[in-house]
């Protein structure tokens, strides 16, 4: 059973405080939950206001199937965050 696993990287320079950071996380977690069939959460940067990373997980029934879904996540995140999405990273692991 293969596993994807996106990293998010997210610079927000426009942020001023962690309250506003963890908005603009929690609505493209929401969104991106709501379209497509991952769990996202933010994993690094907590305590920084103007950085970010989500993690994005999902398990499929093949390989390719989640290179297509990965690539819907990597395309509906730039679409949400535009320039503020500053790198990505997909892993894909088969486990037994």
């Amino acid at each position: 059973m293969p596993i994807v696993f996106c990293s998010l990287e997210i610079y927000l320079p426009y942020s001023r405080s962690l309250k506003e950071k963890r908005n603009v996380v929690r609505k493209t977690a929401d969104r991106l939950r709501a379209r497509l069939n991952f769990s996202v959460a933010e994993i690094d940067y907590q305590n920084l206001h103007r950085r970010a990373r989500l993690g994005a997980v999902s398990v499929g029934p093949d390989r390719v199937t989640l290179e297509r879904v990965s690539n819907r996540l990597i395309r509906e995140s730039e679409k949400i965050l535009g320039g503020d999405l500053v790198d990505y990273h997909v892993d894909i692991f088969d486990h037994d």
